[in-house]
């Protein structure tokens, strides 16, 4: 009998510490014959997958353990070295393949490492699909399956494909010469540095770089988006206008104003939905998730704009923009999808989306944060002991008791972390004090139960 709940997979595909527990190489090898096996009993028995990494010095060694997995299931492995996950995305609609691979943590430290599925579309796999290669991994067929001769697959370095996306996201920006500002971009020493200094070639620009010295074990350290002090600091001791951070893989970005003000993801799809909206390409709406500050939810509201909410993942968003016909939608923490640009969260993308935006609208950056009025929120992080079993039932009904307690001025979220041992925490309220209060009762009432 089927399961019901993925174990393995998380909110962003396979995630562990490299070489111990879910991110062995022996783990990526049965990963990628399950894979294949998933696409060939759904009618795809030899497929062509776009294979890419980030910058962690763990990711040679997976790659080569995904690789032979997929190749020994038949499959056609199109390796485009480093590369942001939004390439490999977009490799995978430019070459019409079957899927893609993705060997990336994320935003997480160096001694980290993941994989995650890609599907025709280059697009993340659904929650369904991502269990049904769970179950393959428990089916003797996964390893008794084995191809032989002309049969077994190959492995072709498609180096280029760094390129062609250069040349896409290129083309978003064709007058970056014009932009009378100094902006500088935080590459987080991860994927984004594979393709920035190219791109910025390219397109005629000499904004200043940083975090784009790899070393391997360096990805995401003191720099990137999880570290915003970092590039607020750059931006105001080098004189820049603006800056824009990403994550280890680039499917996020944050920004920081002149001041060093952190600009994040529901700043940027407020700016971002009113630009695509005068262009005619918003659609039905926008997609947030609940993570969303309600003061986005007013703000466009004003202008006339339907938000839709949704779980957190940009999954989620991408399966919420389809139901609702929307043609943007972003989480706070800087994924974002404009559908007529990306199918998948691409920070690069957004950089370049929101430079065109802000110039269109005549946006002044250093009015966004202040114009945007936030309600308080706080976001905390309780790590749960190893091998705790929530019941999900008592926690949402813990912090839906809460909420009733607040009487309307605000709400509470809780959600486990998909990538972390983690029970991650948001109030948001009018009021700051409150925020606080509500917060510390119930981080108390979790941490008594957990």
């Amino acid at each position: 009998m089927m399961k019901n709940k993925r174990v393995l997979f998380g909110t962003d595909g396979v995630r562990d510490v490299a070489n111990r527990g879910g991110m062995t190489p022996e783990m990526a090898l049965r990963l990628g014959r399950a894979f294949i096996l998933f696409l060939a009993e759904r009618g795809v028995p030899r497929p062509r997958i776009v294979l890419g990494r980030d910058t962690r010095r763990s990711g040679m060694m997976l790659e080569g353990a995904l690789s032979a997995g997929m190749t020994s299931a038949g499959a056609e492995v199109l390796s485009a070295g480093v590369i942001p996950t939004p390439g490999v995305s977009y490799a995978v609609q430019h070459l019409a393949a079957d899927g893609g691979a993705v060997i990336s943590a994320s935003h997480n430290p160096a001694e980290y490492n993941g994989i995650k599925f890609l599907d025709r579309d280059g697009c993340k796999l659904s929650d369904e699909s991502e269990l049904a290669i769970e179950e393959y991994l428990g089916d003797n067929l996964t390893d008794d399956w084995r191809p032989t001769g002309a049969s077994i697959g190959e492995i072709r370095q498609m180096p280029h494909l760094v390129h062609s996306y250069v040349e896409h996201l290129a083309s978003l920006l064709p007058h970056a010469e014009t932009i009378p500002m100094k902006i500088a971009f935080d590459c987080a020493h991860g994927a984004a540095g594979a393709v920035m200094p190219a791109l910025l070639e390219r397109i005629g620009s000499r904004w200043p770089l940083i975090g784009a010295d790899p070393d391997g074990l360096n990805i995401n350290e003191g720099v990137g988006v999880i570290h915003m002090r970092h590039l607020g600091n750059y931006v105001t001791e080098c004189s820049c206008d603006m800056g824009f951070a990403f994550d280890g893989d680039a499917d996020r970005a944050l920004m920081a104003d002149s001041g060093g003000r952190l600009i994040d993801g529901d700043i940027a799809i407020w700016v971002l939905a009113r630009w695509l909206s005068g262009k005619g390409m918003l659609g039905s709406g926008v997609v947030v998730t609940v993570m969303s500050n309600m003061a986005l939810e007013e703000h466009l509201g004003r202008e006339g704009i339907r938000v839709f909410r949704c779980p957190v993942g940009d999954r989620y968003v991408l399966e919420a923009m389809r139901r609702s016909r929307a043609r943007l939608g972003g989480e706070q923490s800087g994924h974002i999808i404009a559908d007529a640009f990306t199918r998948t969260g691409d920070g690069l993308c957004t950089a370049l989306l929101l430079l065109n935006a802000l110039e269109d609208l005549g946006e002044d950056v250093d009015t966004l944060v202040d114009r945007f009025g936030r309600y308080p929120q706080r976001l905390s992080n309780l790590p749960l002991a190893p091998g705790c079993r929530l019941d999900l039932e008592r926690v949402g009904a813990i912090a839906e008791e809460v909420q009733r307690g607040m009487c309307g001025r605000g709400r509470v979220f809780v959600r486990p972390s998909g990538t972390e041992p983690l029970l991650r925490i948001l109030v948001e309220a009018r009021d700051e004090p409150l925020v606080d209060e509500v917060s510390e009762q119930l981080i108390a009432r979790l941490e008594a139960y957990c």
